[in-house]
C-alpha cells in the first residue's frame, strides 16, 4: 500500500470510533501501526496530516426532558459525539433519568446549575405534551435563555423550536419545526420556513423527528467541514431510501393527510394558547 493510500485509509478508518470516543470525552485513540519500513520497523500515523479543524474542544449541550420525543435527540447526539474533541452534555433540571414520549428512558449527564456557561452548541429536542410543559417551566427557560445569548449555535429539531421561541431566542429569526406546529412559531415572533434544515445566522433549527439526522450532518459541516460531515455519513451509512413516499405533508397521499392532520391540530392549539400568556 502507498503512502498516500494508507492516509486515506487511516483517515476514514479514523472515523469509525469518533462517535464513542467523543460520546465518553476522551480523545480519540491512536490508530494501530500500519505496514512496516524494512529496517525501521513498524510505520506508525500520527494523524499529523489531518486538518487542524478536525480536532476542536467544543462545549454542546443538549436539553433533555420528560416526555420528549428521544428520536429528535439521539440522532443529532451520534453526530455530535461524531466530532473529534466535542463534550457533548445531555443536560437536565436533575440527574434522575428522564422518561421519553416513547418510554425510552435518558440518563442526564448534567445538570442545568453545572452545564458550561459558555458553549459552542445548544440544542433542544421537540415533543408533544412534555415540550409543552418544558415552555412552561421557568426554571428550563431560564436555562435555555440564559445560555442561548451566548452561544455559538442555537439550534433544535423539531418542536424543540418552540423551546427556544419560548425563551426568546427566534425572534426576528427564521425558523422551523414539525409541520403540525410550525405555524404557531409566529406567536413568539419567529418566522416559520418550510424546509428540512432553516440556517438564519446562527440559529439553525430542523424539522420533525427524522430530520435530526441531516440537521446533524449539517452541524458536523458547520462544526468541522464537509469532508468531515460525509465522512461521518458514510460510516453511518445514512442512505435512506424509505419504502414510502409519505414522509412529508407535500408528498403524502391524500387519504392518510387526511387522517394524521387532525391528530396534530391539538397541539398546535395548546401551544398558541400558551402563546397567549407568553411574556416573552
Amino acid at each position: 500500500m502507498t503512502k498516500l493510500n494508507r492516509r486515506l485509509a487511516l483517515k476514514l478508518a479514523a472515523l469509525a470510533p469518533v462517535a464513542a470516543s467523543a460520546a465518553c470525552n476522551q480523545k480519540p485513540p491512536a490508530p494501530a501501526s500500519v505496514g512496516t519500513n524494512n529496517k525501521e520497523g513498524p510505520v506508525v500515523h500520527d494523524m499529523g496530516d489531518m486538518p487542524a479543524n478536525w480536532q476542536q474542544e467544543n462545549q454542546i449541550a443538549m436539553l433533555v426532558y420528560p416526555k420528549m420525543t428521544a428520536l429528535d435527540l439521539v440522532g443529532p447526539q451520534y453526530m455530535f459525539a461524531s466530532a473529534w474533541g466535542a463534550k457533548v452534555h445531555l443536560v437536565g433540571k436533575t440527574l434522575d433519568p428522564v422518561i421519553s414520549d416513547t418510554g425510552l428512558t435518558i440518563l442526564p449527564t448534567m445538570t442545568f446549575k453545572d452545564c458550561p456557561k459558555d458553549l459552542t452548541v445548544l440544542f433542544a429536542p421537540g415533543g408533544t405534551t412534555g415540550t409543552l410543559n418544558a415552555m412552561g417551566d421557568a426554571e428550563t427557560i431560564d436555562f435555555m435563555a440564559d445560555r442561548g445569548s451566548r452561544a455559538t449555535y442555537v439550534t433544535s429539531v423539531c418542536t424543540g423550536s418552540l423551546i427556544l421561541a419560548a425563551a426568546g431566542l427566534l425572534k426576528g429569526y427564521k425558523a422551523t419545526c414539525h409541520w403540525g406546529a410550525r405555524e404557531a412559531l409566529k406567536e413568539f415572533g419567529a418566522i416559520p420556513t418550510d424546509a428540512r434544515i432553516v440556517k438564519d445566522r446562527n440559529r439553525i433549527t430542523g424539522a420533525g423527528v427524522t430530520a435530526g439526522l441531516d440537521f446533524g450532518l449539517q452541524m458536523l459541516a458547520e462544526l468541522r467541514d464537509t469532508t468531515y460531515a460525509q465522512g461521518v455519513q458514510l460510516m453511518a451509512e445514512y442512505d435512506p431510501h424509505p419504502p414510502f413516499n409519505a414522509g412529508s405533508p407535500h408528498t403524502a397521499p391524500l387519504h392518510v393527510k387526511a387522517l394524521i392532520t387532525p391528530m396534530a391540530s391539538p397541539f398546535e392549539a395548546e401551544v398558541r394558547k400558551f402563546a397567549k400568556t407568553w411574556k416573552g
